[in-house]
């Protein structure tokens, strides 16, 4: 590419916005008192760091770190910890998300805290306009956000990290306008930090002396295309500034999962079935929700790998769905299936999951001949999700899910403020 400065009033422009330890931040809305605290949040069950604050960071708690190898330094430096509070994450995040909404008409929600716009056409100065989001989220929720925009999705995320790594320098508004700006950017950031650039991607590039984002743009696009497919060619044309990856305005998931830690050891099959029954209901109950069916799913349990007494064991299984589906009574008979094949005596189980794959559309896909789901099945789910979506989650549920199904070991949970009548704040 050269110097060409391929940055015109023409060029598309995406922002990349970032809430900053968004659930540390949640926690802090509601509890002021933590501002500048070390604060961390805990997985389900609170078995693992899954969020920390600034401070946290600075004192070496390491992400997914295991709670109880960190419970001396939470002692020693008063950490603030808190189980996950998912309910009032995502309402949080709703909130956010719609005032984002309200800067441009093409929005893609990527996470729970982040989200892409595009700004293409919008004749504002941008570094301002960045910092008006900003401005906005913080009075309106109190969440912080970084603000990263630029020609591509992909520099649009190196230029939210410049802002968030450098938030003194850039107020947490980083606008990469120029091919300076992003030589510089490329030149600073590892190449393990690239949107898209995986453990054994990154592993295979140091191997061939790509140790920074430049040096990857720097490969030939041959050797890209043969070594990483078409994915990190598109990615490598990203990073030179032309946009390769598109909006994703339907906001449907690719797959759907639930993960979780078990609140204590599970050492019978009827027990870990019993959770593996649950996590299928509730993917079943989001793959409903985006009106898709799957075709497939995969289970997997795992012991702790912390136990002196027991060697590590963890194993999958792929299940592929002799037909398409969304009904939890089906989704859940072959995931037990699944279960079978993988499940050892003898063993303390101490998680487990379940991932829904290859999705369709169901309102486009047509149904086989001889192999298809119970059509009864498809009027018999939209009331349970009904009746579930009124009264609680859960309320109806397979026979062979325990009284309490969405059982959690939760010591250090805040309550619900945005979500339950009872748990809002009272001003005195």
């Amino acid at each position: 590419m050269g110097n060409r400065n391929f940055f015109h009033q023409e060029t598309l422009m995406y922002a990349l916005i970032d809430c900053n330890n968004f659930y540390a931040s949640c926690e802090r809305v509601f509890d002021p008192s933590l501002n500048g605290k070390p604060v961390v949040v805990l997985s389900n069950n609170d078995g693992c760091v899954i969020a920390r604050s600034n401070e946290a960071k600075k004192l070496g708690i390491a992400m997914a770190a295991p709670a109880f190898q960190n419970e001396v330094i939470f002692k020693r430096y008063d950490v603030h910890v808190f189980s996950a509070n998912f309910p009032l994450y995502g309402d949080m995040s709703r909130r956010v998300m719609r005032i984002l909404g309200t800067y441009s008409p093409r929005q893609e929600v990527y996470s729970i805290d982040e989200c892409f716009l595009d700004l293409s056409g919008i004749e504002k100065e941008l570094k301002e306009y960045g910092k008006q989001m900003r401005e906005q989220v913080l009075q309106w929720t109190g969440i912080p956000i970084s603000v990263g925009i630029a020609p591509t999705k992909a520099l649009a995320k190196i230029a939210n990290r410049v802002a968030k790594k450098y938030p003194t320098q850039t107020d947490n508004v980083h606008v990469m306008d120029t091919e300076e700006k992003r030589l510089k950017a490329l030149k600073w950031l590892d190449i393990e930090d690239v949107w898209g650039i995986g453990h054994r991607s990154a592993k295979k590039l140091r191997a061939v002396g790509v140790n920074k984002a430049f040096d990857f743009t720097e490969l030939s696009e041959s050797w890209v295309l043969k070594f990483m497919t078409i994915t990190g060619f598109r990615l490598q044309k990203e990073l030179k500034g032309f946009p390769m990856i598109e909006m994703d305005m339907l906001e449907k998931h690719k797959s759907i999962s639930n993960t979780r830690t078990f609140e204590r050891d599970y050492h019978t099959f009827d027990e870990v079935k019993e959770r593996v029954v649950t996590f299928t209901t509730l993917s079943a109950e989001k793959l409903r929700k985006q009106q898709s069916l799957c075709r497939g799913l995969i289970v997997f349990i795992e012991t702790s790998r912390y136990r002196e007494y027991e060697n590590f064991y963890a194993n999958s299984s792929f299940v592929k769905l002799p037909f398409p589906t969304f009904s939890s009574l089906e989704l859940a008979e072959f995931a037990v299936t699944g279960l079978r094949r993988i499940f050892k005596e003898r063993f303390h189980y101490k998680r487990a999951g379940v991932i829904l794959v290859d999705f369709v559309d169901a309102n486009e896909y047509q149904a086989s001949l001889f192999y298809n789901s119970n059509p009864k099945h498809k009027e018999l789910m939209r009331r349970v999700d009904v009746v579930n979506s009124k009264y609680g989650k859960q309320v109806i549920r397979i026979a062979a899910q325990d009284n309490d199904p969405l059982r959690k070991k939760q010591e250090h949970l805040t309550r619900e403020y945005t979500t339950k009548i009872k748990d809002i704040l009272v001003a005195k």
